[in-house]
């Protein structure tokens, strides 16, 4: 995976959109003003993102993928993993983590917003 195909991975979700309020360098996907995934924008050889993560699985990801998925950089570490893109895990695992991260903002949405999302 590169970093085309991660941003155009997150555009396709429903209500994604792109902004930089960290600067030039991060780029930060969001839903309804809330982020799902970041991704530095000056890294060149091993591309990473972070991406919200149920705590309970997010340790299971770390235990099982050492190399890969580590806990989030800058970032509450019970809640969000840093994801190294081409490592062990094949671009359907990371879309898989990417999904996770959106489906759990979606769900902690109001009802209303929810229900303009589908």
């Amino acid at each position: 995976m590169n970093i085309e195909q991660l941003r155009e991975y997150c555009l396709s979700k429903k209500g994604a959109f792109e902004t930089l309020p960290f600067g030039p360098d991060t780029l930060v996907f969001k839903v309804a003003e809330k982020v799902f995934l970041l991704v530095g924008l000056d890294q060149i050889d091993d591309l990473s993102f972070n991406v919200k993560c149920d705590p309970e699985y997010a340790v299971e990801l770390r235990e099982e993928f050492e190399q890969t998925v580590i806990p989030g950089y800058h970032m509450n570490k019970k809640h969000w993993n840093t994801v190294y893109a081409n490592r062990e895990l094949p671009d359907q695992k990371l879309n898989e983590l990417i999904d996770h991260s959106y489906e759990l903002i979606v769900k902690s949405l109001p009802a209303k917003i929810r229900e303009g999302l589908q």
